[in-house]
């Protein structure tokens, strides 16, 4: 049996401030840190490691339905901004601009730092588009972009942050609008199958789609404080951009046609995401399949004798182990206990403890992050138990997440139903609504900031708006969200 240790390394309890737990497991736990530039932050590699393993995954997906990695300019130029009225409006808040470069002093023409960059992509890409026989095209590029916010929190709003953004060209509407489907479903994918987050997919109301876009879609995530968080979206821009810009082909009619066109985001507050959705007062739980580390293992000893006795043993099977799992070993001078913990913290799946005795026994201990549950296993196969091991443990924190929503998920018929619910809780509230703009700031201003989250266009509802009480056109999901 492998001798145990207590140690324990503080953080605030989620139970207990669930804002300040956030930001002490995001830094104790070494994913980012607060930069000295206000609004930025740096990602530190074991965060880092998390977001390359999203954008390996989804990098694939789109590549694998034809889509093709680009890069384009950092700086916008004023008059290309402006050309696009309602995305413009929608953006000049957060928008940063350059109006001095060294010696040469002040611009000519403002520059714009991207926030997004559908207006330079597409005045880029137009001269590539002559013919319907040049579409569509599928462009897609991973940068940072720049929206000034100062009200900062570490992955999930910063005023510099890491995304992908697809902006794509179609010469057919159904084309484009089955684009934005097949997009939201990767996001689907990665949200659920990778970071185990069981998400809400739909269309945004009126107020919540993206400026200049005809509609947009978006995945809705719950996290454990019972607010939502938009971990993706995917917008359909119909010929708004196309027009603005010029961007058009020659139809097989022979005829001069607009592009329809989309565009879709995701960024690195789905590793934000992926923390508050599955943490608790311990620390981060990573789901496996992009863990940086899957499985740890924690040597056990006091003596050089011991020592040589347990790295020995542990060679026996390690090259197998690493073969099948990303694996690590830890040789550090610290304590057990201080190990245990700092594993725990960093919320590594698995955790290997090998002493004296189970080197005699032939076996290790093995510790589950999810359950706390700890039993012996031999180490005969361990090549094949842990790849099961992590499997299970990847459904069953996913299981954990879809129960936590289901148990916070509530129905209501009336405005004054919803606002006595969010006065006690959070959570997702789906109830009718008519469709109307007013009636949906009614709920927002009334609620203290209560918003739609997004609705399924092919559920047909019954009843009348919980705020006119004239007939229902959609069910929505209410929630306050970060």
């Amino acid at each position: 049996m492998t001798e145990t240790f207590e140690y324990v390394k503080e953080i605030t309890k989620m139970s207990v401030d669930f804002d300040r737990w956030y930001t002490d497991v995001v830094r104790k736990a070494e994913m980012a840190d607060y930069s000295g530039v206000r609004g930025c932050m740096v990602i530190r590699p074991y965060g880092y490691a998390m977001w390359e393993a999203i954008q390996r995954a989804f990098d694939d997906m789109i590549k694998s339905s034809g889509h093709e990695n680009w890069y384009f300019p950092l700086l916008i130029p004023e008059e290309l901004l402006m050309k696009e009225a309602e995305h413009i409006e929608g953006f000049t808040p957060e928008v940063a601009w350059v109006t001095e470069a060294g010696r040469s002093g002040k611009l000519d023409q403002r520059l714009a730092i991207r926030p997004t960059s559908e207006t330079i992509i597409g005045s880029i890409v137009r001269r590539y588009i002559q013919s319907h026989r040049d579409l569509p095209q599928l462009t897609n590029q991973w940068c940072n972009v720049l929206r000034w916010e100062m009200r900062t929190r570490l992955f999930l709003r910063t005023a510099e942050f890491l995304w992908q953004e697809g902006h794509t060209f179609h010469a057919f509407e159904a084309e484009a609008k089955e684009e934005v489907d097949r997009i939201l479903e990767y996001y689907r994918e990665v949200a659920e199958d990778w970071l185990a987050m069981p998400v809400l997919v739909g269309v945004k109301s009126r107020s919540e789609t993206f400026a200049g876009a005809v509609y947009s879609k978006s995945i809705e995530a719950m996290m454990r404080d019972g607010l939502a968080l938009q971990a993706g979206t995917s917008h359909f821009l119909g010929q708004n951009f196309s027009t603005a810009y010029e961007i058009s082909f020659t139809n097989r009619d022979n005829q001069r046609e607009f592009c329809w066109t989309t565009s879709w985001g995701m960024s690195t507050r789905m590793v934000g995401g992926l923390i508050m959705a599955h943490g608790d007062d311990r620390g981060l739980i990573v789901p496996p399949r992009i863990a940086p580390t899957q499985v740890v293992v924690v040597p056990i000893f006091r003596t050089d004798e011991e020592r040589a006795r347990v790295e020995a043993f542990i060679e026996t099977w390690e090259k197998a182990v690493r073969a099948e799992c990303r694996l690590k070993v830890d040789w550090s001078d610290n304590r057990p206990g201080e190990k245990f913990n700092n594993w725990e913290l960093k919320g590594v799946p698995l955790r290997l403890a090998v002493g004296p005795r189970d080197v005699e026994a032939r076996e290790v201990q093995l510790a589950d992050r999810l359950t706390g549950e700890k039993r012996q296993v031999p180490c005969a196969g361990l090549f094949e138990i842990l790849p099961h091991e992590l499997k299970k443990f990847q459904n069953a924190l996913y299981q954990r997440a879809l129960d936590f929503r289901a148990e916070n998920t509530f129905e209501v018929a009336t405005l004054q139903q919803l606002l006595d619910h969010f006065k006690e809780r959070n959570g997702f509230v789906w109830a009718p609504w008519c469709g109307s703009e007013e009636c949906e700031a009614r709920v927002k201003d009334e609620s203290g900031g209560v918003s739609i989250r997004n609705y399924d266009p092919d559920e047909k509802p019954s009843g009348v708006c919980l705020v006119c009480g004239r007939p229902a056109e959609h069910r929505v999901a209410f929630a306050r969200a970060y």
